[in-house]
């Protein structure tokens, strides 16, 4: 595990973005295309919008980019809480990347069989392997420890066998539907993406003890890498260096 301390909010999704571009130039070479699995959450869309204009002077391929969701409320794509529309906003909607790269988490109707068909998109995507293995899989942390639609105390925690699964948030109220465990812990490289004073006490608690896994975020310990790239508002309660 690698922690990566940035001084503002702004330089965290600089280097984000930077790295990202890394990882994609880098798996572009070696294998002719880069899979990319994006967050909701307002840090991940300050990397988002960053992204779309490092690309630009990194000369990304898009063309050989594809784009995967980690998380999605069970709303509309146009909703204002819908994370493919956050990403649309902030960076699909700035590049040149083909329809068919985009492989959107359609959960508008019954969480279940959205839940069913993301996951058979992944089946037919991934069809050589017995878990996709994702290039970049770039996370958020909710102050509450959970991290995609994995929430403290939900069913979806304990899930091995599917790779896409419903989950309801009862304190939201909220339907949606999110990759599991095992997909996650596949991913070649993890990167979550923390910043705020409002994640400080949450954050140290994280990584204070890993191994106890007492939030969801602490279950990820992916094959690959694993980073934490955080600002030193969300960093104050760690000795971290800079």
């Amino acid at each position: 595990m690698q922690i990566r301390s940035f001084a503002t909010p702004e330089s965290l999704s600089s280097s984000a973005a930077e790295f990202v571009c890394d990882v994609a130039q880098e798996s572009l070479a070696r294998a002719g295309i880069f899979s990319l699995v994006l967050s909701g959450g307002s840090t991940p869309a300050s990397t988002y919008r960053m992204l779309a204009q490092v690309s630009r002077q990194r000369l990304l391929d898009w063309s050989k980019v594809e784009i995967f969701w980690g998380d999605e409320r069970c709303v509309a794509p146009t909703h204002e809480e819908s994370n493919y529309r956050m990403a649309c906003k902030t960076l699909l909607d700035q590049i040149s990347i083909p329809e068919e790269n985009l492989h959107r988490m359609a959960c508008e109707g019954d969480p279940t069989i959205g839940a069913r068909n993301y996951e058979q998109t992944l089946r037919s995507r991934f069809s050589d392997q017995a878990l996709p293995r994702f290039d970049l899989i770039l996370l958020g942390l909710g102050e509450d420890g959970h991290t995609a639609s994995l929430f403290p105390g939900s069913e979806i925690l304990e899930e091995r066998e599917r790779w896409v699964a419903p989950t309801y948030v009862p304190h939201l109220d909220s339907w949606r539907i999110s990759l599991t465990f095992p997909p996650i812990n596949a991913a070649s490289t993890v990167v979550f993406l923390v910043s705020g004073e409002s994640k400080a006490t949450i954050l140290k608690e994280v990584l204070a003890a890993p191994a106890q896994a007492i939030y969801p975020a602490q279950r990820v310990a992916p094959q690959g890498e694993l980073l934490w790239f955080i600002d030193h508002a969300a960093g104050q309660l760690l000795n971290t260096p800079s």
